[in-house]
């Protein structure tokens, strides 16, 4: 049985796009943990925050990180703060291998700008502020990943097939 693929990064970086791209290419099925949690909350992400806090949130985090060792061979899609959580990354280990996809500030802003659905930026939009926050969560990051991919100045196909390249050679011929 394969195991899980955990797309993590900093929001921006790609997960949602490159993860289901990937999923698409390789029949996989794939699952966005926001958009679990959003629906078993009932509300938006930047809701859930103003609401009951980020703290809060990386529990519900938590639990979905928990529920996917029951599952295998998906491609899952996690928060940005998700593997912040030593326990999160225990769990995503359990039954799964970690790609790290990042960018560059400049890069996350670009694609970030214009939208209001990542509280975690809301108020502070600008390179300066991404990089401190890129900074705080590398080594959670870095220590997480199984692989790391950079998506600056790449298509979309070009990652995917790096990703699937990249497993591969780090000996997880059966995803």
């Amino acid at each position: 049985m394969a195991k899980n693929l955990f797309f993590i990064g900093f929001m921006g970086s790609g997960k949602t796009t490159i993860s289901t791209a990937f999923a698409r290419k390789y029949d996989r099925k794939k699952i966005e943990a926001d958009d679990i949690i959003v629906e078993r909350a009932g509300m938006s992400v930047k809701d859930i925050f103003a609401t009951y806090g980020e703290e809060h949130f990386r529990d519900m985090e938590t639990q979905i990180c928990r529920e996917m060792t029951e599952i295998s061979d998906h491609v899952i899609s996690c928060g940005g703060g998700m593997p912040v959580r030593p326990q999160n990354v225990e769990y995503m280990k359990k039954n799964g291998f970690i790609i790290l996809l990042e960018a560059t500030p400049q890069t996350i802003l670009d694609r970030c700008k214009g939208s209001d659905e990542r509280p975690i930026l809301n108020g502070h939009m600008n390179v300066e502020y991404i990089a401190a926050l890129q900074s705080k969560r590398r080594d959670a990051y870095h220590n997480a990943a199984d692989i790391v991919i950079q998506t600056d100045n790449k298509t979309v196909d070009e990652i995917v097939e790096e990703v699937y390249e990249s497993i591969h050679r780090a000996g997880q011929s059966s995803i």
